[in-house]
């Protein structure tokens, strides 16, 4: 990027740190009087995105949240894929002249002008979608955020200002996209700024691996994306990988992750070897005295109650504790001595 560009840039994030975010409109602005390209564009977003700080329309105004129910969805298939891809190629790109014309139906509250606007630039939350990928979310799943951010862009752009739409809508798209990853993409949620972090140390390495060859050391690394050795080792441990119990494994996927795993459940086979235990125990308890019978069934529950406290045992029993626990010696010595409850603690 040229120095005077990365001046103005640097300009507008500090600006920015001041008021906590930065505003849309002052990004496009900057954009179309530089004339910047794709990439240009891409990276002062980035740079954007390195400070940890939003980039919102009405900086300093809350906008009303986009929301979605994942069951209104169809099922994510390469099929619905290729549908709405075929779909997208359906709708003419607009002229600058139609996109004003668009834009004046819009603020008119013309519905069919936004969808029209809409469908148009469906191919740019496409490429944008792409840029993403491999971040947790599938292609389809980045698309459906990004047309979220695509409307709302159509809601609140003024051509007054002599921007094209899709310069605008650029930022929309992809900040949904960025959003959607930071708060869909992982079963446990990190901060936006670990997350903002893991991308450009990632970035980072990639880099480094082409250029030098082989897998590049930390201090590489955290000289390249611009971080300290203890914010790197801190990304790394935040950012672990977590794997789904629902991933495919196998030759040909026809096996979740989690059916390999050991169930916390007792097993068919422990089930019976407890429950002929049980049974041998209650049998032997049967053959002592009834007062050593009743003693041991209240003490220990044998009748699936719950175990009795020495007093309380002594209580029902019209005995003092001492004689309940003195009757209790008895009935394990005599238990003890049982054929039942031996043959369990030698296979014990």
């Amino acid at each position: 990027m040229d120095p005077a560009v990365e001046r103005r840039v640097d300009a507008m994030i500090a600006q920015g740190e001041d008021a906590g975010c930065v505003d849309l409109s002052e990004v496009s602005e900057l954009v179309q009087e530089l004339d910047l390209d794709d990439d240009d564009a891409h990276a002062v977003h980035e740079r954007i995105e390195q400070r940890g700080l939003d980039v919102t329309d009405d900086c300093g105004r809350s906008a009303e949240a986009q929301r979605y129910q994942n069951g209104d969805v169809a099922d994510v298939t390469t099929d619905a894929l290729q549908l709405f891809m075929r779909d997208v190629r359906r709708y003419p790109l607009l002229t600058a002249e139609e996109e004003v014309e668009l834009a004046k139906r819009v603020e008119r509250g013309d519905l069919e002008a936004k969808e029209r606007m809409v469908n148009a630039n469906l191919r740019l939350v496409v490429a944008n979608a792409k840029r993403y990928q491999g971040h947790d979310l599938s292609l389809l799943d980045l698309i459906q955020e990004g047309i979220l951010g695509l409307i709302r862009a159509a809601e609140k752009f003024d051509w007054r200002k002599g921007f094209k739409f899709s310069t605008y809508a650029t930022f929309w798209v992809r900040q949904a996209m960025q959003r959607a990853i930071a708060n869909q993409g992982r079963t446990i949620r990190i901060p936006v700024h670990i997350g903002q972090r893991q991308r450009k140390i990632a970035r980072a390495e990639r880099e480094l691996s082409s250029q030098l060859g082989r897998e590049p050391t930390d201090e590489e690394r955290a000289a390249a994306a611009e971080v300290s050795l203890d914010e790197l080792r801190e990304t790394r441990e935040v950012t672990r990988t977590l794997t789904s119990l629902d991933r495919p494994v196998g030759e040909e996927g026809e096996t979740e992750l989690g059916e390999l795993l050991p169930s916390e459940d007792r097993g068919p086979e422990e089930e019976v070897e407890i429950g002929l235990r049980q049974e041998q125990v209650r049998d032997a308890v049967e053959r002592l005295p009834d007062q050593q019978r009743d003693v041991i069934r209240l003490r220990y529950g044998i009748n699936g109650d719950e175990p009795t406290p020495l007093r309380e045992a002594g209580r029902r029993l019209g005995m003092s504790p001492e004689g309940v626990r003195r009757i209790e010696r008895q009935a394990l010595a005599r238990l003890a001595e049982s054929r039942e409850v031996a043959a369990l603690s030698e296979a014990a």
